[in-house]
């Protein structure tokens, strides 16, 4: 982003506005978005670094859809861990759950919702830390947001980000397009804190 688009978002959020996005900046951003001040600050941590990293700070519609994603997955950044069982990924060989229990054991992690055992493998083999012996960390907001970061990047999200394109970005992220409604609410809602 660009240091006055970054001054705009300072502005939006009631921050100093010096045009250098921080950790303060975006646990603020955060907070604005659903998460209490421990899990907003938490998520900064992460954020700060691995925003850069993956290009999710080059633009300003790159973060909006990155915001407005990972707040509808993990119900405005409250939980790191899906609500539900994982019993409904039981035996997904498309998610690479094939032994018994791993439904259960790799279900959605993290503000993008890591889901089945293939995932846990690779993401955690591409960040160096074993999430296939150990789930449970994916759950950490500043592990999972590395993962999510890297998950948005692997896919190719920036891009349709760039393009405004929700639900291209759903259909990546979901499979479908679950959720799109407020999906696309939360993406407003980020755009207008950012744009």
């Amino acid at each position: 982003m660009t240091p006055d688009q970054s001054m705009r978002l300072q502005s939006n959020l009631g921050v100093p506005a010096d045009g250098v996005i921080g950790r303060g900046t975006l646990a603020i951003l955060f907070a604005r978005m659903g998460a209490d001040p421990a899990r907003a600050a938490e998520l900064a941590l992460g954020a700060n670094v691995h925003f850069r990293t993956f290009g999710i700070l080059d633009t300003p519609m790159r973060l909006a859809h990155f915001m407005g994603q990972c707040a509808h997955e993990s119900a405005g950044f409250v939980y790191m861990e899906e609500i539900a069982s994982g019993a409904a990924y039981e035996g997904r060989a498309d998610l690479g759950n094939t032994q018994a229990g791993d439904g259960k054991r790799f279900k959605g992690r993290g503000p993008i919702q890591l889901t089945g055992r293939a995932n846990y493998r690779r993401y955690g083999r591409d960040i160096g830390i074993d999430l296939e012996g150990h789930p449970e960390i994916a759950a950490v907001p500043s592990i999972g947001m590395l993962t999510a970061c890297k998950y948005w990047h692997d896919q190719g999200l920036n891009e349709l980000a760039d393009a405004d394109d929700v639900p291209a970005i759903t259909r990546r992220i979901n499979g479908g397009v679950n959720g799109l409604a407020d999906r696309m609410a939360r993406t407003a809602k980020a755009k207008g804190l950012i744009l």
